[in-house]
């Protein structure tokens, strides 16, 4: 299997990838059953171990959406199907190991409160509510990691230059980009920006009341309540990507320029300095994004949390559990 045009997969690895797979299902099978202590620490092993393998596999999916947007196609099907196998699998893992350590806690499985008996036929829906004062500070704090990565972008599609990086280099660096790409460019916009923005978006969704209620603006669907994995699973999906991507550039930057890791290489006429400093700024930005997604997706993932609706009984909250702590 391609991961890249000129790069496969190494069969060994797939293998290792199948059996853990196997082992996987195992698990979300045995969790789903009483167990002894032998089998409820085997169950938690395994989830421990592959949700962090599966989860490194979506890493490429976020960079897989921004090429299909600007419409400059897809490098490598098996490598985008390998991505989305990835991020399905490391859903239902995460799934299974959140109703396995509610059924251990004794809470119920299916909406994680306290409350005698089985869940009831319909669950109720929270309030629409605002996103702690902490997480939003957090959150806003984070988005920041993306002005200096986008001010210097914007900078170049607006025909400036910057770091050492002329306009005209610029342009000829992304000679064969999409004719869309060309045509945001021209009006100053440059698409991995534009997808920050969406990115950006989809945070203060999940912030503010207007991600759990539609708001007057979106017409028709005025007041009708958000689906809550509407904004969820697109922050799932590409808040490992970019949280791991962007702090392992943030990283690697300093590292290179001070010789402990090898040197980027410039090209598209950057300066070596030049490529160091575009390499943590993207760092910056997409670290921020993704773990920008994680904090507010906790948050709101745990404001939407619906509780069993049974009759003549009210959920007995469970106080001592601090927010986004089981998010699901």
């Amino acid at each position: 299997m391609p991961w890249t045009p000129h790069t496969p997969y190494a069969p060994p690895g797939q293998l290792v990838l199948a059996l853990l797979a196997v082992m996987a299902a195992g698990a979300c099978l045995a969790g789903t059953r009483p167990r002894a202590h032998a089998g409820r620490l085997a169950v938690t092993a395994l989830l421990t171990v592959t949700i962090p393998v599966f989860a490194v596999g979506t890493i490429s999916l976020p960079l897989y959406v921004v090429t299909l947007a600007s419409g400059s196609g897809v490098e490598s099907a098996t490598g985008l199907s390998h991505a989305l196998l990835d991020s399905a699998g490391v859903g239902v893992l995460a799934v299974s190991a959140v109703t396995f350590r509610r059924r251990l806690q004794g809470r119920c499985a299916r909406c994680g409160r306290l409350h005698p008996g089985m869940g009831g036929d319909r669950l109720a829906h929270p309030a629409a509510s605002v996103a702690p004062r902490r997480t939003r500070v957090a959150v806003y704090v984070l988005m920041c990691g993306i002005l200096p990565w986008a001010g210097v972008k914007t900078i170049w599609t607006l025909g400036g230059d910057a770091l050492g990086v002329t306009a005209e280099e610029w342009r000829e660096a992304n000679a064969g980009a999409s004719g869309s790409v060309k045509a945001l460019a021209s009006v100053g916009i440059d698409i991995t920006v534009l997808a920050a923005m969406l990115v950006v978006f989809l945070l203060l969704g999940l912030m503010y009341r207007w991600g759990m209620v539609f708001p007057r603006w979106t017409l028709f669907l005025s007041g009708v309540r958000v689906p809550r994995l509407l904004p969820l699973i697109p922050a799932w999906l590409t808040a490992p990507g970019l949280s791991v991507y962007g702090i392992a550039l943030t990283i690697y930057a300093p590292l290179s320029a001070l010789g402990v890791l090898p040197r980027i290489e410039p090209s598209g006429g950057f300066t070596s300095t030049g490529v160091t400093w575009m390499v943590e700024f993207g760092g910056l930005a997409f670290g921020g994004l993704g773990l920008g997604l994680i904090t507010a997706a906790r948050s709101y993932a745990s404001r939407t949390r619906p509780t069993c609706a049974i009759e003549g009984v009210s959920a007995m909250p469970a106080t001592d559990i601090p927010e986004g702590y089981d998010s699901m």
